[in-house]
């Protein structure tokens, strides 16, 4: 019995050294110093960078027109007028189909871009852009002029078939402009 009684002792004291060892182990404590410093220095970073940082929004907003009555058009300046019949004009010329049928306006369009490509018509601001394509730098901006009663729809039908030929970029025109 003896025997048996050492044993236990044994177990009890290879217990109680595991439980010693437990404790003998500190708890992870994490060290928020840095962190705080850290934060600290991002504080004083953002109060020394808040005054610089705009205060307002600068936009560019268009001049009053000059009366000057010598301004002269774009010779490449294409406007596609919708009359309140519906039928189209192109610049000076008429008949060039309607709301319905753009194709004698596509025509024209596609003939008038091909003939700025052998002529090497360049956009004003892509002039020196040697870095853009050839097809991108070619004179191919359309107006639109609609009067103000045309549906909307009808207007973007228009705008859908100036698209196909390669118009770009295409700006609406009010009619009370001239």
């Amino acid at each position: 019995m003896m025997g048996l009684t050492v044993r236990t002792s044994e177990f009890e004291l290879e217990e109680t050294q595991m439980s010693e060892n437990k404790s003998a182990i500190p708890a992870p404590v994490i060290n928020v110093t840095p962190l705080i410093d850290v934060l600290l220095v991002l504080l004083i970073i953002f109060m020394v960078a808040a005054p610089l940082r705009p205060h307002r929004f600068l936009s560019k907003v268009p001049s009053m027109p000059q009366n000057n009555p010598e301004v002269r058009p774009n010779i490449y300046t294409l406007v596609v007028t919708i009359e309140p019949d519906r039928t189209l004009k192109l610049n000076n010329l008429s008949e060039m189909g309607t709301v319905d049928d753009l194709s004698l306006l596509s025509s024209k369009l596609r003939t008038i871009f091909e003939e700025r490509t052998q002529q090497r018509a360049y956009r004003s601001d892509m002039l020196a852009r040697l870095d853009v394509p050839e097809q991108q730098r070619i004179e191919k901006t359309v107006f639109i002029k609609a009067p103000r009663t045309m549906a909307y729809g009808e207007v973007m039908r228009v705008m859908d078939g100036l698209k196909a030929t390669g118009a770009d970029p295409i700006g609406l025109q009010l009619d009370a402009l001239q």
